[in-house]
């Protein structure tokens, strides 16, 4: 029965440079805690009968006791960012998007394959199922809109640019029942699924599951830092190679911003980078979003999970730090390939706490694809304009999307022409339009917002059809109370609060 050895010897320090043979744990509860995560490992793994179920399960697993064990070494340690070490990148490490030349056409667009990160649920937004199946603009869903793009651009430039979508088990079912309806289309669509890792105990350190097929809930998909190994271990990493692509762009479903373009990629190429990250520049809604940085020389991810308390401050400034990871990357396949082979990446873990339904404190260990920016050669940034940066998180977002603000074309949105100014309105909708649904029930159609800078709503309110709003508009409902905005009204640097209700007669 194959299994997880321990980590020590020779033969292990050679092939995986970074585990448990070659941290040098500075307590026994460390070491003890490894030993015992491997021996549950190992029951979990001798319960998978198939022969190759249990290869690629073993594989999953050992991957898993890898980032564990790098987390047990940091923990005991103390490892922590040096706060005095960080600073701002250099200018020549952050090239200006109007820098690079625009182009028509690239001649490298049939060396690309185009990525979107699906592992995510719509929970937050009161959905069942993916994310990229909501619908977000005129009846079409997130993957309505990509692949519209990139069919589009495969017809216009007579290229084949595949589109790939990694999945989490949690997506991965529904997405390939859902990606059927393209299967006509002049596209090619490719799945794989990222690792599924065993969540941990916060007090025993133990993995929750008790067997491989058991209680989904006590799995989790492990961070989109998870690309890499996911993307070399499936065989579509070594396929992509096989049929003469070079490089990914990578990007989250719900980024409606993200959308192939030909001058980054002919930069890409004639700069020699192996990874460029979109930065762009941080406003006040991105002060938790993680930043490029100067370590010791080199360049680097900062996320806030990694930030010591006393700086975390420090870190949301906007002086200190201008700019935000979009997490739309574009990476060369083939130094994925030699980063994963030669067992080069160590992203940063980050611990994310969760409560079970049963009241059960776990933890997941998670990572993030742009920190592996440090392991590939003549990586930088691209400070791109705020419009490649659309993510769709919540309903405040919707209302933007799904409004006149933004015109459809091609599956791509832009900024409509006729907005006078270059920013976007800051919207915050209250509790009662969380959830799409209800967002959708009180809305006869998108009120026109061409004119708005700032929205503010809370509490039980409806919008009528054709309602317009400009400047900074507040409406508060206030318990108890109802606000109907009637059709055709025109609200302009107005607060409305209190009853409204208007009846037809």
């Amino acid at each position: 029965m194959t299994s997880l050895k321990p980590a020590s010897g020779s033969e292990q320090q050679n092939h995986h440079p970074h585990t448990l043979s070659t941290l040098d744990f500075q307590g026994a509860s460390s070491a003890a805690a490894a030993n015992a995560m491997r021996t549950e490992l190992n029951r979990l793994i001798s319960q998978v009968k198939d022969e190759n179920e249990r290869k690629l399960f073993q594989n999953e697993m050992g991957n898993f006791f890898l980032l564990f064990n790098r987390w047990l070494a940091d923990r005991s340690k103390g490892t922590k960012i040096n706060w005095d070490k960080v600073n701002s990148p250099p200018e020549d490490q952050i090239v200006p998007y109007d820098s690079i030349p625009k182009v028509e056409s690239s001649p490298h667009l049939n060396k690309l394959a185009v990525l979107k990160l699906n592992g995510g649920l719509g929970t937050t937004m009161g959905c069942v199922g993916p994310k990229s199946a909501i619908e977000v603009r005129d009846g079409m869903t997130f993957l309505d809109l990509s692949v519209r793009q990139i069919e589009y651009l495969n017809k216009a430039k007579n290229v084949n640019v595949p589109f790939i979508l990694m999945n989490s088990f949690n997506t991965d079912d529904e997405t390939k029942r859902i990606v059927q309806k393209y299967a006509t289309h002049n596209i090619e669509i490719l799945t794989f699924n990222q690792s599924r890792y065993p969540r941990v105990n916060k007090d025993s350190l133990l993995p929750t599951p008790r067997n491989p097929n058991g209680d989904i809930a006590d799995w989790y998909p492990p961070g989109h830092g998870d690309l890499f190994d996911s993307l070399n271990n499936s065989g579509l990493l070594d396929q992509l190679i096989a049929d003469g692509k070079e490089y990914v762009f990578v990007s989250n479903v719900d980024n409606l911003g993200a959308t192939v373009d030909e001058g980054i990629l002919n930069h890409m190429v004639e700069s020699g980078a192996e990874f460029l990250m979109e930065v762009t520049d941080k406003t006040r809604a991105d002060i938790k979003g993680g930043t490029l940085i100067d370590y010791e020389g080199s360049i680097r991810l900062l996320e806030i999970a990694q930030v010591p308390s006393e700086h975390v401050e420090d870190f949301k400034s906007i002086k200190k730090f201008k700019i935000f990871n979009t997490n739309n990357l574009w990476v060369n396949l083939k130094a994925i390939k030699r980063v994963v082979e030669d067992r080069e990446l160590s992203l940063e873990v980050i611990v994310n706490n969760k409560t079970t339904e049963s009241g059960e404190k776990v933890i997941q260990l998670e990572t993030a694809v742009g920190a592996g920016i440090k392991h590939f050669h003549n990586a930088h940034g691209v400070n791109v304009p705020r419009s490649r940066f659309l993510p769709v998180k919540s309903t405040s977002d919707l209302f933007l999307v799904t409004s006149d603000l933004y015109s459809l074309n091609h599956g791509e949105l832009s900024i409509n022409p006729k907005r006078m100014f270059n920013t976007v309105p800051l919207v915050k909708l209250g509790d009662h339009f969380k959830k799409v649904n209800n967002f959708l029930s009180r809305f006869n159609n998108p009120p026109h917002i061409l004119e708005l800078d700032h929205l503010t709503v809370t509490g039980d309110v409806s919008f009528g059809s054709d309602v317009v709003l400009k400047g900074t508009v507040i409406i508060v409902a206030n318990a108890g109370s109802h606000i109907d905005i009637p059709s055709g009204s025109i609200l302009e640097n107005k607060v409305v609060s209190g009853n409204l209700h208007i009846l037809d007669h």
